[in-house]
């Protein structure tokens, strides 16, 4: 990773504070779960304690806002109430990295899974996309997600699979009977599922979805400019936080460094005109784009001299 990345991060994180984007701004669990793992991959690239710090004061924020007594909310604003067993998985994974560094984070991860796998989870049907914010039943008007159930698997595995041995047999069970004939057909959708095929490349499923979502995305891409839209059909229709999950799953998984290039160049010098150009989830993930740090799975495996052997 070029050090030109790692100064562009810290220049849009100091713009974000500035502009009280973020983390001063309000709550929501995706985005900070990917805040989360950017302060504590820049620890770890630079051995700065004061992005420690930050994290654990990241962490104590979240759960005073978004905390409730099994889960977290989706976001603080009043139109983001329930909870989304996604985003809960991004949280489990963030606070699964903390734990390389103080084992507290660790236990909180497994136990946040314990209070939240029996609500959302159905055994041999499949995994509840949104719940009420005290799990007491589905959210109306929502289902099943599609990749649920991949994505509690893969950050239940990388946690501990000794105690969450059942709950991992749940999910894999649940993707077992799904992966031959899941069809992902957005933006977002594919670029995390790349991610999440990047951790165990040789299951079948694994291998499966990452020849699927490429071929997919392939169909996506629209050069000129150099993005991904949103889904078939959908050329002019583009987000940029979507696209740099997009370059995150093909980071993760070593394909098209040149797309991930352009995208990250064409939206760098984009403005929507809508909420989005100021949203705190547009920022954080670009610097995700361009600094992926502990999400790839070659950045988690290795020791850091400076966490004092914790790996």
């Amino acid at each position: 990773m070029a050090v030109r990345d790692i100064d562009y991060v810290i220049a849009r994180m100091q713009w974000m504070e500035a502009q009280n984007i973020w983390p001063n701004g309000l709550r929501y669990l995706w985005t900070d779960a990917f805040g989360l793992v950017l302060y504590l991959s820049l620890y770890d690239r630079t051995g700065d304690k004061a992005y420690r710090d930050r994290a654990g004061q990241l962490v104590n924020e979240v759960y005073g806002v978004l905390g409730r007594s099994k889960g977290l909310r989706i976001g603080e604003e009043a139109d983001r109430d329930g909870q989304y067993f996604h985003y809960l998985a991004m949280w489990i994974y963030a606070l699964t990295c903390f734990g390389r560094i103080d084992a507290s984070y660790r236990a909180e991860a497994v136990r946040l899974v314990k209070d939240i796998h029996p609500a959302f989870v159905l055994p041999g049907r499949g995994v509840i996309w949104k719940m009420q914010e005290d799990l007491s039943g589905p959210y109306p008007g929502y289902g099943l997600g599609a990749m649920d159930a991949y994505d509690g698997y893969v950050v239940y595995k990388l946690l501990d699979p000794e105690l969450l041995a059942g709950e991992i047999a749940q999910m894999s069970a649940l993707m077992k009977a799904t992966y031959p004939s899941l069809s992902i057909d957005q933006d977002l959708g594919l670029g995390m599922m790349l991610w999440l095929s990047h951790f165990y490349p040789a299951e079948p499923w694994a291998v499966q979805h990452r020849a699927r979502s490429l071929a997919q995305l392939n169909g996506l891409w629209i050069d000129p400019p150099g993005y991904f839209c949103r889904q078939t059909g959908w050329r002019n229709m583009k987000f940029a936080f979507t696209n740099y999950g997009i370059s995150l799953g093909l980071q993760a998984v070593g394909q098209w460094p040149q797309r991930v290039y352009a995208l990250n160049n064409f939206f760098d010098h984009y403005e929507s005109g809508d909420e989005y150009d100021r949203n705190a989830i547009t920022h954080v993930m670009a610097c995700t784009s361009h600094f992926p740090g502990l999400f790839l799975q070659s950045n988690t495996a290795q020791p850091v001299s400076h966490l004092g052997g914790l790996v």
